[in-house]
């Protein structure tokens, strides 16, 4: 069980010496990105939630 536990790990060690990872200034570009795109979903739903109950206030009341 061990020489397996080893032998993946040394597998895992290999290929992240083969990765590419990508620059501090493309990373926090990136990271901007996608708050800013979190941002605009949170808006678009908490608007349709909203709206949609004020629907269900006008419907049910």
């Amino acid at each position: 069980m061990f020489a397996k536990t080893k032998s993946f790990l040394d597998d895992v060690k290999a290929e992240l010496h083969r990765v590419t990872w990508p620059a501090r200034k493309e990373t926090i570009s990136t990271t901007w990105v996608v708050v800013f795109i979190i941002i605009l979903i949170a808006f678009y739903l908490g608007f349709c939630d909203f709206v949609l109950a004020r629907v269900m206030k006008v419907f049910l009341s």
